[in-house]
């Protein structure tokens, strides 16, 4: 295999630059600045190939479905490669030589020239589908001959290998193009991105598209300042020296658990406590007698809000927080000496401009901040719907960082850690595991732990919270081989 069509699968050991259109585009342009005609073309149409073989090494029947455009132009490619090397490849195409993008039609050329004949219509059977319709320029929902190919594959168990991007998947968010949101009958989907990476793979929609995602730089090494960063997705243990105790690993203290919702308090207290904090404080904001938590969990020190000082702590405020955060709220704000902000906490600051102006005053007073909204939050803060977050989860993530002047970790799949003056960051970890009620309690605990470790290290709140991130989501992704397993949820209190 040629260095320039060295295909890679993505591994976790390591973290990733993923470039947007725009960046996408400038390197293309600059790279056939520099190459003969066609040749970025070819190289992808080879690699292509070259991973459909190693993926279906015995398949026969290969149907490339090739779009009008240049996405079209790799199937093409990609075609005459696999009919040379002896298998059925079954063309079906959308382009007009004459209407066809000047690469695209050159390729055309080639693979008429080797004897790939365009069908009429897709293979009855297929051993492998090989998805190059639209690209990462599509910009319309797909329909027509497009969409019923779509759906046709998708209804199969035979294996997907999309070029670039899943055909209908925007390659910067993540999002369909509605109403396109195809139903997955099989989960051997496998995306080859070429040039780049694109951070839509990684997000919202597109972790579930993409299936497994391999890379092909096409022999294209660019300087350019990525877009964002897919973190690595191994979680990191750091030994602690013998000479310590638990003041050199920092404070903890979670104000949350209003009436009716003391277990919130409690899993971000005990995640606080399993994270590394030397000391977890714990104050329910209600007027109950928690002794029995205080039982139940010995090494949480159930206080009073009231008796709790801030200026040298790590405060995780909101869980499970209620209408009750609101009073605590005012002093939190003014002087945590670093603070992780949840839930009811982020309700509360959305719905009042004066602490918003609190939390904007923090950051003036170099006190760092993390705030950990999942896409409802974010949008009530942002003065949008959740559905507008999630259209552009990475630009909602950064809006809401700058608006605030907070690290934001924006939950979900592919979560997003933003800063203003940071490059943004993609979490590979997690899974639907996470869905469940009380794991976003465990995340805020975790970064709080985190946080209060990092403060005689000099860490940064960022980059604190993308190691909490990254731990917390690798806990679901090893459950199954560290403990039991459930069908289609993992418990809060197991994720600590």
């Amino acid at each position: 295999m040629n260095a320039e069509n060295l295909v890679q699968r993505l591994r976790n050991d390591r973290a990733w630059p993923l470039f947007g259109t725009i960046s996408t585009r400038a390197i293309e342009v600059h790279a056939q600045g520099n190459l003969p005609s066609n040749t970025l073309m070819q190289r992808a149409g080879l690699a292509t190939a070259q991973l459909a073989m190693a993926l279906t090494p015995h398949a026969q029947t290969i149907w490339i479905a090739c779009g009008p455009g240049n996405n079209g132009g790799d199937g093409l490619e990609a075609a005459m490669h696999l009919k040379r090397w002896g298998k059925r490849a079954v063309v079906t195409w959308l382009g007009t030589p004459e209407l066809t993008p000047p690469d695209a039609q050159q390729a055309w050329q080639r693979a008429c020239a080797s004897g790939v004949v365009v069908e009429n219509a897709p293979p009855a059977q297929f051993d492998l589908a090989i998805d190059a319709l639209l690209g990462m320029g599509c910009q319309r929902k797909p329909d027509g001959s497009i969409a019923q190919w779509l759906t046709l594959m998708h209804a199969s168990e035979s294996p997907i290998l999309s070029v670039d991007v899943p055909s209908g998947l925007m390659s910067e968010t993540g999002q369909w193009f509605k109403p396109n949101t195809p139903t997955f009958n099989n989960a051997q989907r496998h995306t080859l991105s070429l040039l780049t990476l694109k951070p839509g793979l990684f997000t919202a929609d597109g972790r579930d598209a993409a299936g497994e995602v391999w890379f092909c730089n096409l022999g294209i090494e660019s300087m350019q300042k990525p877009d964002a960063w897919l973190q690595a997705g191994t979680a990191t243990s750091t030994p602690r020296p013998q000479n310590s105790h638990k003041g050199s690993y920092g404070d903890v203290m979670v104000i949350g658990g209003a009436p009716g919702m003391t277990g919130a308090a409690v899993l971000a207290s005990t995640a606080a406590l399993h994270g590394g904090a030397g000391r977890v404080l714990t104050a329910f904001l209600d007027d109950a007698d928690h002794s029995a938590v205080a039982a139940q969990h010995p090494a949480l020190m159930v206080r009073q809000v009231k008796d709790l000082a801030f200026e040298h702590a790590t405060i995780v405020c909101g869980c499970g927080g209620g209408d009750a955060v609101r009073t605590e709220l005012p002093r939190v704000l003014s002087t945590a000496a670093r603070l992780v902000l949840d839930a009811d906490a982020l309700n509360a600051i959305a719905r009042d401009p004066s602490l918003l102006k609190l939390l904007k005053n923090r950051a003036a007073k170099n006190l760092p901040t993390v705030l950990t909204p999942h896409p409802l939050e974010a949008a009530r803060m942002l003065g949008c719907t959740a559905a507008e977050v999630q259209m552009d989860r990475l630009e909602a993530a950064e809006k809401l960082a700058q608006h605030t002047q907070s690290v934001v970790v924006l939950k979900g799949s592919g979560s997003i850690i933003a800063q203003s003056g940071e490059t943004s960051v993609i979490n590979p970890t997690g899974s639907a595991l996470l869905a469940t009620a009380g794991t976003g309690d465990v995340l805020a605990g975790l970064i709080g732990a985190k946080l209060a470790q990092g403060q005689n290290q000099g860490q940064k709140a960022f980059s604190a919270s993308c190691e909490a991130v990254r731990t917390h989501g690798f806990v679901a992704d090893t459950w199954g081989t560290k403990g039991p397993t459930f069908d289609a949820a993992l418990l809060a209190a197991s994720v600590r």
